[in-house]
């Protein structure tokens, strides 16, 4: 599963907001997000063309990994804070087709976990 939250934060904001820095708010929570089971990978990055645009990506092992961590304590006063600034738009994706280095020709494909009977809704 990959989780892509996006921020759109101020240039000034960025180094030295009300709350903190941006980049140390989210790496604060990108750190304890991969202290939980089930964390695979993360980052956070800055668009290169508008340095008010920001994303913090995570993968995780399945969907229930991620809700989990989302309970957490250090989660909710660590990364839900951050999380809360991110564009209202949808975050969570589940991954179909994975490339990477060392992969099969094609990558890896899977089929979809959306429940065709519940309006393509996950369970």
């Amino acid at each position: 599963m990959l989780v892509v939250t996006r921020y759109r934060i101020a240039e000034g904001a960025a180094a030295s907001g009300a709350g903190g820095d941006f980049l140390e708010l989210a790496q604060a929570a990108l750190d304890v997000l991969a202290a939980r089971p089930g964390f695979r990978s993360g980052r956070i990055g800055r668009a290169a063309d508008d340095p008010s645009c920001w994303v913090l990506t995570t993968e995780w092992e399945h969907v229930g990994a991620y809700r989990r961590a989302l309970s957490a304590y250090e989660v909710k006063v660590h990364a839900v804070p951050l999380l809360s600034l991110a564009v209202d738009e949808p975050t969570a994706y589940e991954v179909l087709v994975s490339v990477g280095i060392g992969a099969e020709a094609g990558g890896t494909t899977r089929a979809s976990d959306r429940a065709p009977g519940l309006g393509g809704r996950v369970p």
